[in-house]
């Protein structure tokens, strides 16, 4: 029998994290928004009592040689802090390398206009999209 969840997928950084999901089958990733570090675990709380979550993917910002480096220890950071929130709800940790680069691309093929594709948050969420839907492809 089908169990019905959805997966969150999250994009941490200093001043805004993205945040998307998928559908209740897992198939697909929507952007949601893109919040303040202060604001996000309300956002993310809104989200679990509104549909069972399975799971939460967390971009782990590696640098481009792969090694760990002071981002990874915020979001490291980050983590502890959402385990603690959410016990309950599982977290798994996904190379985020070159998702912003993927998500400025995709922007210029949606013909989304130059002076949106410059605000930081719109990157951020689509970024998290990116990192959702990578997860799912790789997990199907």
């Amino acid at each position: 029998m089908q169990e019905y969840t959805r997966l969150i997928g999250i994009d941490v950084g200093k001043k805004r994290v993205g945040i998307a999901q998928t559908d209740l089958l897992k198939t697909i990733a929507t952007p949601v928004g893109t919040f303040s570090p202060e604001e996000v675990f309300s956002e993310i709380q809104k989200i679990t009592e509104n549909s069972p979550v399975e799971k939460f993917v967390i971009g782990w910002p590696l640098s481009l040689s792969g090694e760990e480096g002071s981002a990874t220890q915020m979001v490291d950071n980050f983590i502890k802090k959402l385990h603690l929130s959410f016990p309950n709800i599982e977290i798994a940790k996904v190379d985020e390398r070159y998702t912003s680069t993927q998500a400025r691309s995709l922007m210029v093929e949606a013909g989304i206009p130059k002076k949106k594709r410059k605000e930081k948050g719109r990157v951020d969420r689509i970024a998290a999209a990116i990192i959702l839907q990578n997860y799912l492809d790789s997990n199907s």
